[in-house]
Formats: C-alpha cells, structure tokens, sequence
C-alpha cells in the first residue's frame, strides 16, 4: 500500500524545489535559498499547500546522514594537513567568538546558558556546500586562499561533529537550559566517550578491511545497481547502527562510514554513485528546514534576528579576517575566508535540529537561525563579487593598508631574501621566469623542470610563494609589474618568461616591465579567447596559448581514440584544428 500523504509531500516538495532552487540560480544565488524558500511555502505558516512536516522530518534525517557521509568520503587529511597552522586555530578561535556572542544573544532572548550556546554554535559554522559553490563560481577554488577558505570549513565541519557527539550529554545536565552540573557531565561523557571509541575502533579499524572488501566484490560484478545499493546500505546501516548500539548521533556515522570508504579504491565512484541521491535528499533536507521558518518571529523578534545577522555578517567575517592577518596572511587570503564564513547552512541546521529534539534549543530560535540563513546565504554571492572592490578600498588608504599588511610584507622579504641568497648561488642565471602559481603555473614549473630548466615563480600572494618555498622552489613574493621584482627573479638573465594568469589585462604591465628588463625575453602567454591576439602581438609575445583552441584540440583527440583513429590521423587533425583556429582570427 502507498502512503498517499508521502507522493504529495514529494511532489510539492521537488516542485517548489526545482522551480525556486532555478529561481534564485537565474539571480545569480545559490539554489539552496531557493530550497529554503521552498520550504517556506509549502510550510504551514504560508498560505496553499501545506505538507507533511513529520514525513519532511523523517527524509531530511536520509539528507543529513547522505550529507555526513558526504563529508567524510571527500575529506582527505593531506589537504588539510597542508593548511593546518591556520585552518586549524583560525577556525577555533573564529567559533569560540561567535560562539560567545551567539550565547550572549540567548540570554538576552531568555533562552538560558545552554540554549545560548548551542545558539552561538549553530550560528559559528558556516556551509560547506555554500563556500564551495561560491569559489567554484569565482575561480577561487583552486587558489591558495580557496585551499585555506576549504581547510578552515573542514575543521567547522569535524568540531561540529563533535559537538553533535555532545549534545546528549549537554541534554542531560541542561534540560530546559540550566545551569551546568560538572558531576553529571563527566560521567555522561565518559560513558559517552567509551562508545564513541568503540565505534570509532569498530569502523575505521574492522571497517576498514571489509567495507573495501566488500565494495570491490561488488565492482567486480560491474553491476551498477548492485554497487549504489552497497553505498547506500552501508551509509545507512552504519548510520542507524552507531545510534542504535552506540548512543551516537547517526550523523557521526555516516561521517566514519564516509572516512573508511573515502580510502578504498573504489571510492571515486562510491562518490560519483552516492552523489545523486545525496542531492536529492539534500534538497529534502533544506525544504524541511524551510517548513520551520515561521515569518512571525521575525516580525515579533526583529531585534533578535537582527543581532544574530550582526554576528553572521558582521562578527564573523571581522573576527576570520583579523586572525588571517594576524596570522601572517594576505589581506586577499584574509578577504576571501572572511567573506566565505558570512553564512550559515546546513550544519547550523544539523546542529540546531538535534538540540531542538532533546529539549535544548527552543523553536523561536531555529526559526530566528532559519530566517537569517536564507538572508545570508542570499548575500553571500553578492559579497564575494566585491572582494576586488573590497580590496581596492583598502588599498586606497595606504595607512590602514601597510598596518594590515606589516606581517604579510615581512614574510614576503623573508621568503625574498632566502631566494635571492639561492639565485646568487646560482649567479642569478635562472632560465625562465614563471608569473602566477596556480593550476596553469604549477604545470609550467613542473614542465620546465622536466626539461632541466630552472623556474623562478612570481607571485602576488605571499602564502602560495611561502608554501612553494618551503617545498624546495624558487619563488619571489611581490607584484611582476615592478622592475625591481623582476631584477630580483634574475629576469634579466633569463630566457624565457611564462605569463599564466587568465585575465589579459594583468600581462599588459608584466610584459612591457620584462621587456625593460630583458628585451630578449621570449615571452609565452596564456589566454582565455583567440580574440585577444591582438593585443598580445603588439606587445612582441612569442607565442600565445589559447584555452578556447586547447579545449577543441582536446576534445577532437579524445574522439578520435574513442573511435580507434590511427595515431598519425589524430596529429593531423589536431594540427588542423589549430590552423583553423589560427586562419579565422
């Protein structure tokens, strides 16, 4: 027998969905308010339709357990090891302050100690999924302060984990938000403790030889439906086991679910199978959260909604970029994580659903967390565009500027003497001289290399020239515009310069500089479009690579192995393919 109150649920739920989630797509904002506002309207404090808020509740804990699983499948220790002196005590002490002024907020409200800090919690963590949406958007993904923005989120994302281990316990001694009784905690939490060791020993130890047993036996069957079926079983039994005998939250896991699979060899598609139904449940999860939303609150809390935005966009990012500075890090860097954090989602969400469950968190304040997560998760994308203007303002104030950028201009002297002390050595004959290190640069360096010729890097970031450094590279932090940043890189005496930043605009400076330097620079440029020739050409670059003919070229070739073409017919139309290109400019 179908239950016929789950279909209607579904369809008005994916319907709202998929109509708001392309909504706010077309806006320019991330699909997830779309979700949330789906939620809203289908929720029982908007007119039409309302569904089921039990049956939401129900598909919203397979989206929770989806997404833990989700998080611990992707998370790789090397990434995060990488950034680690500043993820690490950069997003603690981002929490502990938010934190703080989220419990000062529920006391004010009359909520009490605990509601209050379970509030300054929920409110602290911001979305992943948001962040990483946002940067893939921007370009920022792959630079070093997405690196750092990702690492920093990672550490929110294993502290809420944590905290969700926690809640029981803080259930137990803070019913209805009181006051703390020390006793009470420590033997909950070492009873709590021996069953959480249990479970980690029992899946990540025994686990870990059997789940990838197991998932390879079922990739030997090359049956597809058999292999997402293992996903998903997996995922959700170890979810309902590590509740069920444990006392853990199922949250938990599925995130130690998602760390054992994460390491077999199967676990690219594991991810690429278990990603659909992540989403689609996902979806489910935001739209139940929506249904929490109750427009009155707001308009009989204003002052409450607005000191919690204050923290979210305000707080937050002030603190983030505060402790990048500190830290020794670029105001770009310091720019990018602070403005990423100015949101709140699905873990706030995670977080503030449990504690409403056991009694911590009272309904006006997941409808107060609702509210301003919609309003953030709105701005965000609007913020993160102004980050080049956010930038040029403070650079427009050379007072405030040098200030913020004291540690910075420190390491960067630091990592530019050990390098001129390292060319001198080599009397400043370097062979190419490499402008911009992200993806692009990376593989110049790495091609030169292969050839046996010497890169100096240049780059306007100090945390990507200190971390290029530190592996043994040359590297030299400042702006390739200025002669005497190119002097140092030894461009006067070398042969080649390799200009990889996308944006045309930013080579007009670096190469007219160089050619000052060095007029027999050869110069290798790279850009996006066949279109921008040009310009280039007046400026005597040698020879240009073009994204746009790189990409036809790729393409041409993998069809035509696809299709068994001899090796000598795919060069030749690989060759055509670039003429054309080159004749129709």
């Amino acid at each position: 027998m179908h239950d016929l109150g789950l279909i209607p649920m579904l369809a008005a739920a994916f319907s709202a969905a998929l109509i708001l989630g392309y909504v706010t797509h077309k806006l320019g904002l991330s699909p997830l308010l779309g979700f949330l506002l789906a939620g809203v309207a289908i929720g029982p404090h908007t007119p039409g339709f309302v569904g089921d808020r039990e049956i939401a509740a129900q598909l919203a804990e397979v989206g929770v357990v989806l997404l833990m699983f989700g998080v611990g499948l992707h998370l790789h220790v090397k990434d995060l090891l990488a950034v680690k002196a500043i993820a690490i005590p950069g997003a603690i002490g981002q929490i502990v302050v938010a934190t703080a002024l989220g419990a000062a907020v529920g006391l004010a409200a009359g909520w009490g100690l605990g509601a209050g800090l379970v509030f300054g919690l929920a409110v602290s963590v911001a979305s992943t999924v948001v962040l990483l949406r946002v940067l893939v958007d921007n370009g920022a993904l792959d630079s070093a302060q997405g690196h750092i923005a990702v690492g920093w989120l990672v550490v929110e994302d294993i502290f809420t984990v944590l905290v969700l281990v926690l809640l029981p316990v803080a259930a137990i001694s803070l019913p209805g938000g009181g006051t703390p009784d020390p006793g009470t905690i420590l033997a909950s939490l070492g009873v709590s403790l021996l069953k959480l060791g249990a479970l980690v020993v029992l899946v990540l130890v025994a686990g870990t030889r059997a789940i990838p047993w197991l998932l390879t036996r079922m990739a030997r069957t090359r049956s597809r439906e058999l292999f997402t079926l293992t996903v998903l079983a997996l995922a959700l039994a170890i979810a309902a086991g590590s509740a069920a005998l444990f006392g853990a939250s199922m949250a938990l896991g599925a995130f130690l679910a998602g760390l054992v699979v994460g390491q077999s060899k199967v676990s690219d598609q594991a991810a690429a199978d278990a990603l659909p139904m992540r989403d689609a449940f996902a979806v489910l999860f935001f739209v139940s959260v929506g249904m929490l939303f109750d427009p009155r609150t707001l308009l009989a809390q204003p002052g409450l909604a607005a000191a919690t935005l204050g923290i979210i966009l305000l707080a937050k990012p002030v603190t983030a970029l505060l402790i990048v500075i500190i830290l020794g890090h670029s105001v770009r860097t310091a720019l990018t994580v602070a403005i990423g954090l100015a949101q709140v989602g699905e873990f706030s969400f995670i977080l503030a659903q449990a504690a409403g469950r056991l009694g911590i968190l009272p309904l006006e304040a997941s409808s107060i967390l609702v509210a301003c997560a919609v309003l953030s998760i709105a701005v965000n994308p609007l913020l993160f565009k102004m980050t080049d203007r956010l930038e040029q303002a403070l650079r427009s104030r050379p007072a405030l500027w040098n200030r913020l950028n004291r540690r910075v201009e420190a390491r960067g002297r630091a990592v530019n003497q050990a390098a001129a002390g390292l060319l001198a050595g080599e009397d400043g004959a370097a062979r190419a001289i490499v402008v911009g290190f992200g993806p692009v640069g990376n593989a110049a360096v790495q091609i030169l290399k292969s050839f046996g010729i010497r890169a100096v890097v240049i780059d306007i970031n100090v945390d990507t020239v200190a971390r290029l450094a530190d592996s043994g590279g040359l590297a030299i932090y400042g702006d390739a515009a200025k002669e005497d940043i190119l002097q140092a890189a030894g461009a006067a005496r070398a042969k080649y310069l390799v200009v990889t930043m996308p944006d045309p605009a930013h080579h007009v400076p670096v190469i007219q500089a160089a050619r000052r330097v060095n007029p027999d620079l050869q110069v290798i440029s790279r850009s996006h479009y066949v279109g921008e020739r040009e310009p280039l050409r007046r400026l005597g670059v040698t020879a240009v690579v073009y994204d746009e003919v790189e990409a036809a070229v790729g393409l041409t070739e993998l069809l035509l192995r696809a299709e068994g073409t001899s090796e000598e017919r795919i060069e030749a139309e690989t060759r055509r393919v670039r003429a054309e290109f080159s004749s129709g400019s």
